[in-house]
């Protein structure tokens, strides 16, 4: 990586270690590499291989002397070739998946040479070059992120979830849709920026964290994006193929559905249409031609004004079925959004409910599938909001390829303005038990193709990253791509390790800085909750925007986004006996959970219930005191944030330092704006003071 910003390099090994003893406990094992080998220059074990030369230069300031020679699997020995012999012959015998790794590192006393010091190894070895790769990044972590020296370790891991993708919402005119870290890095003046160094430094971080998929341009695909699949710019989309290739990642491209018409080729897009259906077998045997590595196509259909099948009478069943024949031939998916709704809703009309959408257009739809069609399903029922329930539609098409899709741009969540770590709120939605088939039938397992018979399953989660020097414009943003990659290869991690790996990787293992790091950012998503949206309510945002305070900006909308707060009460009344029906979707036991205002969790009541503002809640607070302390207690946790980073100053390099202060103290202002704003007014609406009489303007 080539720039010069301190966060340009993100988690990936960029200063020299300042501890002396450190280098010399880990020397024996990082002062030789004897790869064994099929090297492809292009291929993902020539990249493990560079991976790990350069990251143990510029950890210890020592180049590794490097041999290599042909051999298969693909095995990479670290230290003593003498000592690691025994186990090398083991590993090389273990059966292993194609994007499995297997590490083992030996540093008892016993292991000498024969000068009686110390010979320690580490065996690296792949299933193929891709969990070779894998493996690389997991060494790097392990040695970086412990200040220690080597220790005997026996490690075989493959990951959880077959795909594991990422979704970039960039434009070919340098724009970015919900992007808060500058522009794109893959587009400029409706060009494709090859020439820059960004995109294979991209490729590397996303490999880093066991990404093995991406989709280069935004679900919104507008005229210019349309190009992307002519021969005017497919040997461009090729080289982009290429470069994420090497890193083991498959390129997808976003479509639209409406291409035939749109490139001016034909008069209509009805997927029952033959002529339709010849133009998108050509057009895909024209793609595969140009990408012999080309994973398929991410559409939005019918959605927020985006041309689909509905148009002609047809559903999307149909829709997604003439691109997979399309595409089957040649091993292609199409990654169909469940994002349908009503974007044109009649606030007046209580009876529609936005959040029962996906779930009306799609259910009755299992089993018609192709079983190369994938659903993806956001992980609410809404959009990203601060806090939802989980989709009822997930794991509820037993016969139909799903993943689950996240959002680590944080658009509802702060616009990585404002802190806030979403791994925590991304756990929720894995480990929350569907019942759909009896008890375990947990998101988790059903994305990783375990509960179901699926041939495709995982999860996507739409990118954070644009050309700002440090990738995410603000510096701590990063730990939610790191975090999205971590959970997606084992979603059975917590969500401390992650934040502590994270942190200890970016500011130095066992640091004060990275230790406050880690526990600011566990605080962080609770925090930014606490001043936004209370108990399940969301939406409360400057329209279009989607940051800063606006209690009503979308209450009287077309959008289908409402509190209904009066003068007695707020929330939702989504309810079976009184309300809109939508708790309905859920397994039994979930539905008479959330329809129940007893057994109701309270930190999604009011996504479920219309109540008085005098309810009183679990923590024996009433709803309305719960309002006014849940915003004082958000703005102070930031203000001692604060306090607690100017206090590590002389601990963390000046560049950071200063970015990380601002961007505190712009959330600090942020929070006491929400603060002031939410409490005046549902004062105003409920006239019942705060009991603690402090601050609440009339």
């Amino acid at each position: 990586m080539t720039f010069s910003s301190k966060g340009y390099a993100a988690w990936l090994p960029s200063d020299r270690w300042q501890d002396e003893q450190r280098i010399e406990a880990w020397r024996p094992l990082l002062e030789q590499i004897d790869a064994r080998m099929e090297l492809r220059a292009a291929g993902p074990g020539a990249a493990a291989l560079q991976e790990l030369a350069n990251g143990i230069e510029i950890l210890t300031g020592t180049p590794p002397s490097l041999t290599l020679k042909a051999g298969s699997p693909p095995v990479i020995v670290l230290g003593s070739p003498q000592a690691a012999q025994r186990s090398l012959e083991e590993l090389k015998a273990l059966p292993l998946a194609e994007e499995a790794y297997a590490l083992r590192i030996g540093a008892a006393s016993e292991n000498e040479n024969q000068d009686g010091e110390q010979a320690a190894y580490a065996i690296l070895r792949g299933g193929s070059e891709r969990g070779l790769l894998y493996g690389a990044f997991a060494l790097l972590r392990l040695i970086d992120s412990d200040p220690r020296g080597p220790r005997d370790l026996d490690l075989a891991e493959s990951p959880r979830n077959p795909l594991r993708m990422i979704d970039q919402w960039d434009n070919m005119d340098g724009s970015v849709e919900r992007g808060y870290s500058g522009g794109s890095i893959f587009y400029r003046d409706n060009r494709i920026l090859l020439e820059s160094p960004r995109i294979d430094d991209y490729a590397r971080l996303l490999a880093s964290v066991g990404i093995n998929a991406i989709s280069v341009n935004n679900v919104n695909v507008h005229r210019e994006e349309t190009k992307l699949i002519t021969s005017a710019l497919l040997p461009d989309v090729r080289r982009l193929s290429d470069t994420f290739g090497r890193y083991g990642i498959q390129l997808f491209l976003s479509v639209n559905y409406a291409a035939p018409i749109e490139l001016g080729e034909l008069d209509t897009a009805d997927p029952l249409n033959t002529d339709v259906q010849h133009w998108w077998q050509r057009k895909v045997a024209e793609i595969y031609a140009a990408v012999p590595d080309f994973g398929g196509f991410v559409v939005k259909a019918d959605s927020e004004n985006r041309p689909g099948p509905f148009t002609y009478g047809r559903d999307h069943a149909d829709g997604a079925n003439l691109l997979a024949d399309a595409l089957a031939p040649h091993g292609g998916l199409v990654m169909w959004r469940c994002f349908v709704y009503d974007c044109h809703q009649d606030w007046r009309d209580r009876s529609t409910d936005r959040a029962r959408a996906a779930y009306d257009h799609f259910r009755d739809l299992d089993g018609r599938f192709r079983d190369n069609v994938v659903l993806q399903i956001k992980n609410g029922p809404m959009d990203f909001q601060v806090r939802e329930p989980v989709s009822p539609l997930f794991g509820a098409m037993p016969r139909t390829n799903q993943v689950m899709e996240f959002q680590i741009a944080q658009e509802y969540t702060g616009q990585q303005r404002d802190i806030c770590f979403l791994v925590p709120q991304w756990k929720k939605s894995l480990d929350f038990d569907t019942l759909l088939n009896g008890a375990g039938c947990t998101v988790k397992q059903i994305a990783a193709g375990k509960v179901h018979p699926f041939t495709r399953s995982g999860v996507a989660a739409v990118s954070n990253i644009g050309n700002d020097d440090n990738w995410t414009g603000h510096h701590l943003a990063q730990a939610n791509l790191f975090g999205f990659g971590r959970l997606a290869w084992n979603p059975e991690l917590e969500s401390d390790a992650i934040a502590e790996e994270w942190s200890a990787l970016t500011f130095g293992a066992d640091t004060p800085v990275a230790r406050f790091v880690a526990k600011l950012l566990l605080e962080s998503w609770p925090v930014y909750e606490s001043y936004t949206a209370p108990l399940g309510v969301g939406w409360m945002v400057q329209p279009h925007y989607h940051y800063a305070v606006d209690v009503d900006g979308y209450e009287y909308s077309k959008w289908g986004t409402y509190h209904f707060a009066d003068r007695d009460g707020l929330g939702v009344d989504r309810t079976l006996a009184t309300g809109t029906g939508y708790t309905g979707q859920y397994a039994d036991e979930n539905r008479d959970r959330y329809d129940s205002l007893e057994e109701c969790p309270d930190e999604l009541l009011l996504f479920f219930h219309h109540v008085p503002y005098t309810h009183v809640l679990k923590s024996g607070k009433t709803v309305i005191q719960h309002i006014y302390d849940s915003r004082f207690e958000g703005a102070d946790a930031v203000d001692r944030w604060i306090a607690r980073w100017r206090e590590l100053e002389a601990d963390v390099d000046p560049e950071r330092f200063a970015h990380i202060l601002h961007r505190l103290e712009g959330q600090s202002e942020n929070a006491k704006q929400w603060r002031d704003a939410v409490n005046t007014y549902f004062y105003r609406k409920s006239g019942i003071p705060d009991e603690r009489e402090r601050t609440v303007y009339a």
